[in-house]
C-alpha cells in the first residue's frame, strides 16, 4: 500500500427534481379556496396553503415566506388592501409578490391594490388561463 492522499468521498448526484412553489392562498370564500385546490393540485409543483381572512394572511405569510400570496380584498377583519399593506412592510415578507383579486375591478380599486404594494391586480371570477400566466410570471412553474 502506497502512502498517497487518500481518495476522495463522492457526493451522491445532485438531483434535478424542483421544489414546488408555495403559494399561499387568503380568502373568506371557502368555494374560492376549493377551487384554486383543484387548480393548483399538481403537488410536484405547487404547494397550496390558505387562510381565511386578511389578519390570518399577515400572519401565514410571515410564518410560512410562501413564494407567492394570491389575495382577496373584502374580507372579515382585515381587508387584503390592509394585509398587503402590513406584508409589504414588513422586512421579511416585503419580497413577496401579492396578487390581489376581487369582485370591484372600479379603477380606484386598481390605483388602491398598487398603491398597497401589490404586484399584480386581478378580478373575479377569475379565467384560468390569466391566473396560471400571472403565476408564471412571479415564480414560474
Amino acid at each position: 500500500m502506497t502512502g498517497g492522499a487518500p481518495h476522495p468521498v463522492l457526493a451522491p448526484p445532485v438531483s434535478h427534481m424542483v421544489m414546488p412553489k408555495k403559494i399561499l392562498l387568503v380568502d373568506d370564500s371557502s368555494t374560492q379556496r376549493m377551487a384554486c385546490r383543484m387548480l393548483f393540485s399538481d403537488p410536484m409543483k405547487y404547494l397550496l396553503i390558505s387562510a381565511c381572512d386578511g389578519k390570518e394572511g399577515v400572519e401565514s405569510a410571515m410564518r410560512e415566506l410562501p413564494d407567492l400570496i394570491l389575495m382577496d380584498v373584502e374580507m372579515p377583519r382585515m381587508n387584503g388592501f390592509e394585509a398587503c399593506k402590513l406584508i409589504k412592510q414588513n422586512p421579511t415578507t416585503k419580497n413577496i409578490p401579492v396578487v390581489l383579486l376581487t369582485m370591484r375591478g372600479e379603477e380606484h380599486n386598481v390605483q388602491q391594490g398598487y398603491a398597497s404594494g401589490c404586484s399584480d391586480f386581478l378580478t373575479k371570477p377569475v379565467n384560468e388561463q390569466k391566473l396560471t400566466a400571472v403565476i408564471r410570471r412571479h415564480v414560474g412553474g
